[in-house]
């Protein structure tokens, strides 16, 4: 507790959005591991420099940087950071979640290669929980919504999707760990792979009927174009925003009700606290990470098979018996 200009200390202070935020330190069960610090920066002459640290402090020490007010870390002399690339705990456990994944997809690979589930039946648990896992998705995913001849292909990129964002949002069930997935920047990063892959699905029957809409009259093209190329990119807008707010939602509210405990305890004592914590905020908190995990596996599922349906909708042949489709083709080809 710090204190205040009056002398009396400062009260102890829940910081609900500090807790959810990107930090330049890891959080374990034995202390922080702060991250590295990389900046592309430009100083007050015009200059350009990369410098990297291994951490905030560092950087600091070098008395080339310094924070602001703000919390931020500025140029000491003037000028501004161009390019942050530093280590984020964000960033940290989207690597964690897509090594976990290549990894344990190596090891099962490996076992298919000898046999172990073509010639015999799987063996251990991580080679069962894949081998569901993965032809829930390729069976139900990308089977039911995209067309039979191309489905295979996305199968892969499909089961990537699914596992690394679910390990994400579980990362974010340990008290210590970061929630990947509540950070825009991550779920719009995924979302943008998805979207060059949406678009490079696409057919030239679909761009067809994005940009010229075989069978509408004329005029209504003006309108409708604008409309469906709009569309290409709200698709992959809600698929980030929708997983990001589901994921930073979660972790805000179960932050909240144990901050109950605190604020009991301030007004009306230990007995207060106590009573709060036994009859509400741990029973209350418990429930919520139940539903919390269900949310993480729910939501991974929701981006992916979405993505699903959106690849299918680009790769999608269609049947042209618009009216007027095959008179306009056949006036042209005369």
């Amino acid at each position: 507790m710090a204190a205040d200009p009056s002398g009396a200390e400062e009260e102890p202070v829940i910081d609900v959005m500090g807790t959810v935020l990107d930090h330049d330190y890891l959080k374990t069960p034995f202390g922080k591991i702060y991250l590295p610090r990389i900046f592309y920066w430009e100083d007050a002459s015009g200059q350009t420099h990369l410098n990297a640290y291994g951490s905030t402090k560092k950087a600091e020490q070098s008395e080339l940087f310094e924070l602001a007010e703000s919390g931020a870390i500025v140029p000491s002399g003037g000028g501004h950071i161009l390019i942050d690339m530093s280590i984020t705990s964000h960033l940290a456990f989207v690597w964690f979640s897509v090594i976990i994944v290549m990894i344990v997809t190596f090891i099962v690979a490996g076992k298919y290669k000898r046999g172990v589930g073509k010639e015999t039946e799987p063996k251990g648990a991580f080679q069962n929980i894949f081998e569901i896992l993965f032809e829930f998705i390729r069976d139900h995913v990308a089977k039911d919504n995209i067309p039979d001849h191309k489905y295979k292909r996305y199968v892969p990129y499909l089961f990537a999707v699914f596992t690394s964002i679910a390990l994400m949002n579980l990362f974010g069930l340990l008290p210590w760990a970061a929630t990947a997935t509540a950070d825009l920047t991550v779920t719009a990063t995924l979302a943008a792979i998805s979207f060059f892959v949406i678009q490079f699905s696409g057919t030239k029957d679909h761009w067809a009927h994005v940009f010229w809409f075989p069978g509408v009259p004329g005029w209504s093209r003006i309108i409708l174009t604008p409309v469906e190329i709009l569309g290409l990119f709200t698709k992959p807008f809600a698929l980030a925003i929708r997983l990001f707010a589901n994921m930073l939602s979660g972790k805000m509210m179960i932050i909240a009700i144990l901050g109950l405990i605190f604020i009991f305890a301030d007004l009306f004592g230990p007995v207060g606290g106590y009573g709060m914590a036994g009859f509400l905020a741990v029973p209350l908190t418990a429930a919520i990470y139940f539903l919390k995990a269900f949310v993480a596996l729910l939501q991974a599922y929701v981006f992916t098979i979405l993505t699903a349906v959106f690849i299918g909708m680009a790769a999608e042949d269609h049947e042209h018996d618009e009216e007027g489709y095959h008179v306009e083709h056949v006036a042209e080809a005369e």
